[in-house]
């Protein structure tokens, strides 16, 4: 049956094994990979985000998505254990549900990389146009610094960056694991000033009132906000490239997620004690929808009026320290996030192509989308291919919008990791696990519920998103990839065991490890 090609799991692993990457990366190097993944535009940009849409109760949507990450962190763990191989849950699901169901994975991976890079890339260029023009002095346009949703005609600096980054990629732009760690360290630090500066003038009265907008106001934080958690997929990514993977990878999983939460939890607390986080409301008393026109238009009043609320901020973390009186400090966090999130748009771009590669290998994808270039060594063609759709993408949608479509795909990726694993505890009981998922029947249901529910509470062109680019990824499918695929050819392994990962080394060896540390959010 077509829908149920399976790759086996020791077919994945002999492929792997000819086709195969360095093993260079330590437990700590992984850890703050997970943490550099996690941090990123998902805390520095939306904050507010989620303010808009639970006011101070975002601090509980943090909580959930979190929760809803840690049971599918325990589900990628198990299976990252069992398949230390590249291709993070496209390759699990091949191995487990079938090709149709492992091309509807990676095909929504595609969306969750290349969207999430548009998003990351938005972001910084909010926290550029306010670094202008609250260092410098320099007020850039609005219709230039906006896209049409939020009332502009295009976001120039988030075209800027993405072209800046394709070329970087093009090149071979080579990170070492020691500049990765000063990255994290350079987040982590500006996060800790700003808790360290805003709880001791957090007020009570700034929490309430705490559920403005209801429960429901909070669970549709939560899908945003989730955004700020799926990095933690790129450590599974990475374990072809890691040292004793079956011991490293669930601890990389796992730690990098609880760090990151409660960085959050404490980011947010300082936040809303500090200045508050009131949604703006409409006419009719709602909450406005973060991103809209309207939304726009009432913070311009608002600004014009010389009021300011989180809620309308595109640099909300600055914003704070700002208003509470420590303005060249919120300068400098704004120069830690300019500095910090153009290698997460790198990273993006960077795991867009090795889940093309994953796929290529498996013979889904043309050959010509893994071509490499004759002086670079680096695949130009499938870079220039996403960066084209990423730069459009940043260049006229907000980054709310564009991490919302992310969530729908990476929801799907997430629920199917989890039904996977279950499957594997009844299909393949005796095969080896490293690391066992702790009370399965009840950690494996919570994570497909989690994404289910987290996915009923996106916004509706989000969830119209994810069928649409599904169906777009089906014709192709079976247009392609159901004749080429080596599955269906019977061919489960490399023909002559070429190791054509080797080109790209430039970009994905022991230097890698930074290259994937610096994602999303």
């Amino acid at each position: 049956m077509i829908f149920w090609r399976v790759k086996s799991l020791d077919a994945i692993l002999a492929t792997a094994e000819k086709k195969s990457l360095h093993r260079s990366l330590s437990v700590w190097q992984l850890t703050l990979l997970g943490v550099g993944a996690i941090i990123g535009t998902g805390i520095f940009v939306l904050t507010a985000e989620a303010a808009q849409k639970a006011g101070p109760g975002m601090m509980l949507s943090f909580v959930i998505a979190g929760f809803v990450c840690a049971v599918a962190a325990l589900c990628y763990s198990e299976l990252s254990s069992m398949v230390p191989v590249s291709g993070s849950a496209y390759t699990y699901s091949y191995a487990v549900m079938g090709e149709l169901v492992a091309w509807l994975v990676g095909w929504a991976l595609m969306l969750e990389y290349s969207v999430a890079a548009s998003a990351v890339a938005v972001g910084w260029s909010g926290y550029f146009v306010g670094l202008l023009q609250n260092s410098l002095g320099i007020e850039m346009p609005f219709a230039l610094a906006n896209g049409p949703f939020a009332g502009g005609i295009i976001n120039l600096p988030a075209v800027i960056i993405c072209m800046l980054v394709v070329g970087l990629l093009v090149i071979g732009t080579r990170e070492s694991a020691t500049f990765n760690a000063v990255l994290v360290a350079v987040k982590i630090a500006a996060l800790m000033l700003f808790i360290a500066l805003t709880m001791p003038v957090a007020e009570w009265s700034n929490f309430q009132p705490f559920l403005p907008l209801g429960e429901a106001g909070v669970v549709a934080a939560a899908s945003s906000i989730f955004f700020a958690y799926v990095g933690f997929d790129a450590v599974s990514t990475a374990a072809e490239e890691t040292k004793n993977p079956q011991r490293n990878v669930p601890i990389g999983l796992i730690g990098s997620l609880g760090i990151c939460t409660i960085f959050y939890l404490l980011v947010s607390a300082g936040a809303i004690g500090a200045v508050g986080a009131q949604p703006v409301m409409g006419a009719d008393g709602n909450g406005l929808i973060p991103g809209s026109r309207l939304l726009a238009d009432q913070c311009q009043s608002l600004a014009t009026a010389g009021q300011q609320p989180l809620v309308c901020s595109r640099e909300a973390l600055a914003l704070v320290l700002r208003e509470i009186g420590w303005e060249k400090i919120g300068n400098l966090l704004g120069l830690a996030a300019f500095l910090a999130l153009p290698s997460v748009v790198l990273m993006m771009l960077f795991g867009q192509t090795r889940i093309f590669f994953v796929m290529s290998r498996d013979g889904l994808l043309p050959e010509v989308l893994s071509r490499i270039h004759p002086r670079f060594k680096t695949p130009h063609v499938v870079t220039y291919v996403t960066g084209l759709g990423v730069t459009i993408a940043a260049a006229f949608f907000p980054v709310g919008k564009l991490a919302d479509i992310s969530n729908s795909g990476t929801l799907f990726a997430f629920m199917v990791v989890a039904f996977a694993v279950m499957i594997l505890r009844i299909k393949d009981k005796s095969r080896v696990r490293p690391f066992r998922a702790p009370v399965i029947w009840l950690v494996g249901p919570l994570a497909v519920m989690g994404c289910i529910t987290l996915f009923m509470f996106l916004p509706t062109d989000a969830k119209l998103v994810f069928p649409i680019w599904s169906g777009i990824g089906l014709v192709f499918y079976f247009l392609y990839g159901y004749r080429k695929s080596h599955v269906g050819r019977g061919i489960d392994t490399p023909v002559g065991g070429e190791d054509v990962i080797s080109p790209i080394r430039p970009l994905v060896d022991c230097d890698h490890d930074a290259s994937t540390a610096q994602s999303k959010d």
